[in-house]
């Protein structure tokens, strides 16, 4: 490696902040920066610029990032930092307003031009640079500079989006979905094995179209397979897929596959008719509940997780009392919820009949605990079962080994806790006979040392 303390152009302190999409591009960044003679601190203190990789998604993300925005300018009024750069998806919502009300803030660099990091450091901050061009997918020509979890790590497939449901922002901030070639694919997934990374999470704001727009048809089958094939990848695990681009093809690989984790993140957001109607999306409840019966008949053991929100304009009781029955009827194994959230630019921001915030807060507070008592009985169901574990580490004050399950993507679900007799190395898989259960977590030991 070489010795950046005699030829480092400047120490730079990174924030990310966001999503796991976002996570992606900050290592991009951050991966071009290292690459081309920038050191890389967690020390603000020790840090000449600060760039800040914001999320732009709902209020409270834009909240997040405005503030975060706000402490590293006031660390170039005090004069600790010479240069500040904000990234991401608010600064390409509203790039103008940020380098109009934070006179600080350098450059902007957008959610589809972070190669234009350099460049963006060259600036002199003249209060008009910014570097944003959502119809570009960039194709890096450095190595991603690894930050998560060592033997976990996202493989973003695709940009953008062309669902455009009504309460979403993200094919204004991220363009038209356009998928990554195949080749450059499995050649990241290989850079990534060769790092360690054992388990990939695939992920797009949607993934099961992936190559429609490059070959004239989804080909998330054929890429899951050849990544499956790459050596030192041992789970491969599957997020964002729309319940309606679900096929057969795609479920009998994941049947077929023992690397695939039976387990996928499939976003529903309501179940009444209605109000999936007013959201844009392309399903109605029998519809779902087809798809839900069809992955379950042929994947049995299959963890489904979904996201729901409450309160979308013109959601009155009967419509939540639906979603109510829906999610006890489904039984999902992981769910999340989220109040709408009215987004400038989108059309159901315009929506007669908003739903007041006391009434989206109980409605979800209502469906979590019905989730929760759905969750909580599933994970007592495990006890007795054995299964695969990824070891991440060990809690020393506890004595105690935590990790995960195919059954809990990172970051996202619960862990598996287990003590054992021996040491056991992080990133190490084990398979832990589960004996117990706290909340959505699961404790257990070691299967050959209770036989």
């Amino acid at each position: 490696m070489p010795d950046y303390s005699k030829m480092s152009k400047g120490k730079i302190y990174f924030i990310s902040l966001g999503c796991d999409k976002n996570l992606v591009d900050s290592e991009y960044m951050l991966g071009i920066l290292s690459s081309n003679g920038y050191t890389i601190t967690n020390d603000e203190d020790e840090a000449d610029t600060v760039i800040v990789n914001t999320c732009g998604f709902i209020k409270d993300a834009q909240e997040e990032s405005i503030e975060t925005i706000l402490e590293a300018a006031a660390l170039k009024s005090e004069g600790r930092i010479s240069k500040l750069i904000v990234a991401g998806c608010l600064s390409e919502r509203y790039k103008g307003e940020i380098l109009k009300e934070i006179p600080e803030v350098d450059a902007i660099v957008g959610t589809t031009a972070y190669d234009g990091i350099l460049n963006a450091l060259d600036c002199q901050n003249t209060g008009s640079e910014h570097f944003c061009d959502i119809s570009r997918l960039v194709e890096p020509e450095s190595s991603r500079l690894i930050t998560g979890g060592m033997f976990s790590s996202s493989l973003k497939i695709a940009e953008g989006c062309d669902k455009r449901c009504t309460y979403c922002i993200i094919p204004s901030l991220r363009g038209s979905y356009r998928s990554y070639p195949m080749s450059r694919l499995i050649a990241e997934a290989k850079y990534l094995a060769s790092r360690g990374v054992k388990e990939l999470n695939i992920i797009a704001q949607e993934t099961t179209v992936y190559g429609r727009d490059l070959y004239g048809k989804k080909m998330l089958p054929e890429l899951l397979r050849k990544l499956c094939a790459v050596d030192g990848i041992e789970w491969v695990r599957l997020l964002y897929c729309y319940p309606e681009e679900i096929t057969d093809e795609l479920i009998d690989t994941i049947k077929s596959e023992p690397k695939i984790c039976h387990y996928i993140d499939m976003p529903i957001q309501h179940s009444s008719d209605d109000i999936l109607r007013r959201m844009g999306r392309h399903t109605n409840r029998l519809e779902l509940e087809d798809i839900i019966s069809r992955i379950r008949e042929n994947i049995p053991d299959i963890v489904l997780r979904t996201t729901l929100i409450t309160g979308f304009p013109g959601e009155i009781e009967e419509d939540h009392e639906d979603l109510m029955d829906f999610v006890s009827r489904m039984q999902f194994d992981r769910l999340g919820v989220f109040t709408y959230s009215a987004e400038d630019g989108t059309p159901a921001a315009l929506f007669p009949d908003q739903v007041g915030e006391d009434v989206k807060e109980e409605r979800r507070d209502a469906i979590m605990q019905l989730q929760q008592d759905i969750a909580f009985r599933k994970a007592e169901a495990m006890k007795g079962r054995v299964i695969k574990v990824l070891t991440e580490g060990r809690i020393p004050e506890d004595d105690v080994y935590v990790g995960r399950s195919y059954m809990d993507a990172q970051d996202i679900d619960g862990y598996v806790f287990f003590k054992a007799d021996y040491p056991v190395m992080s990133g190490d898989f084990i398979d832990i006979l589960i004996t117990g259960a706290e909340g959505y977590d699961l404790t257990g030991v070691p299967a050959e040392e209770e036989s």
